[in-house]
């Protein structure tokens, strides 16, 4: 490790292997928490490489607890975080809404690192099991439409990491990694991240795979469609400009997605939406990110998926979808 430090320092980057096989190493106990410290630190201060990138996805999906979902033609809709917005949690709703209109949904989550409540705070408050047991998980997504991959029991690599990334509460690469390494590999992904830069090496990456992405930046910051400014969508097929007038909806302030200040509060924002009784803001930004997701597995058109979604949202459907998750946990 002392030798790739001091090569890091010296502003030089990795190949792919020598980062697969440091994540390899870090995940065998070989370093102590001091070097993997200042390692993850180097990322906080320069850019990091495709080639970086790509050793540690292709580390952290060697090493993974794989989850066999090749029968269902998934989704998975999840943000890198880091974004220091603190919305509510809008992918995770989004999740339940998609689910709702017959979707099947494996979302790869975890606790909040960088921000109050992640998707796996919320899920854990509401009474969601997390667990790996794969006969499980697939009755989650015959039964409800979604199963919650909660990532530390998918990826035993990070366990060594885990409380270091607690204790700098920022962002780190590990949040790039995030939706790039869920363990049932769905076939499709619905991705946020946190600037253009990373959206651009996602898509870059993203492209030598069989996956069928949207890859999304809100132009103000937000790791997801925030309707507060327009947002940047890259496909396999075509880059392009979103705005609150492509869902047929108005402009909304930030001030209107911000999240609880606690994980309770986060949970009741979480409910009150996914019961109707969400703002008109609140409902509109998980429905545009919803239709995004129909978009990128049915090819509809985004105001179709808006409608969808909406539809999803107001009948209960998306609901009724995590009253039966939290019945599978009892």
């Amino acid at each position: 490790m002392k030798n790739i430090l001091n090569r890091l320092i010296s502003h030089e980057t990795l190949s792919k292997e020598e980062a697969k096989d440091v994540l390899i190493n870090i995940s065998n106990g070989s370093y102590n928490p001091s070097q993997i410290s200042a390692f993850v630190t180097v990322y906080m201060m320069r850019s990091i490489s495709i080639a970086e990138l790509a050793g540690f996805r292709e580390a952290l999906l060697e090493l993974c607890v794989r989850v066999d979902l090749s029968a269902y033609n998934t989704i998975d809709l999840c943000g890198t975080g880091g974004d220091g917005k603190d919305t509510f949690n809008i992918s995770t709703l989004a999740s339940f809404v998609t689910a709702g209109t017959g979707i099947k949904v494996a979302k790869h989550g975890n606790y909040g690192l960088s921000s109050i409540s992640g998707s796996s705070n919320v899920m854990e408050n509401l009474g969601v099991k997390f667990s790996n047991n794969p006969d499980f998980i697939e009755r989650c997504i015959d039964q409800a439409g979604i199963t919650i991959l909660h990532a530390p029991l998918f990826h035993p690599a990070m366990k060594n990491v885990g409380a270091i990334r607690k204790e700098l509460a920022v962002k780190t690469f590990f949040n790039m990694l995030g939706p790039m390494v869920n363990p049932s590999f769905p076939k499709n992904q619905l991705v946020g991240v946190f600037n253009l830069e990373l959206a651009r090496m996602y898509a870059y990456l993203y492209q030598n795979t069989d996956v069928n992405f949207t890859i999304l930046h809100s132009l103000d910051g937000y790791d997801e469609i925030a309707l507060t400014s327009p947002t940047k969508i890259i496909t396999p097929n075509m880059e392009g400009m979103l705005t609150h007038e492509t869902f047929g909806v108005d402009r909304v302030t930030q001030s209107a997605i911000k999240g609880g200040k606690t994980i309770t509060e986060s949970a009741q924002i979480f409910t009150d939406i996914l019961s109707g009784n969400g703002t008109q803001a609140q409902n509109n930004v998980v429905c545009a990110n919803a239709a995004m997701a129909l978009v990128t597995v049915t090819k509809c058109t985004p105001l179709e998926g808006f409608a969808q979604a909406q539809e999803s949202l107001l009948s209960g459907k998306a609901l009724q979808a995590l009253k039966k998750l939290q019945e599978l946990s009892k």
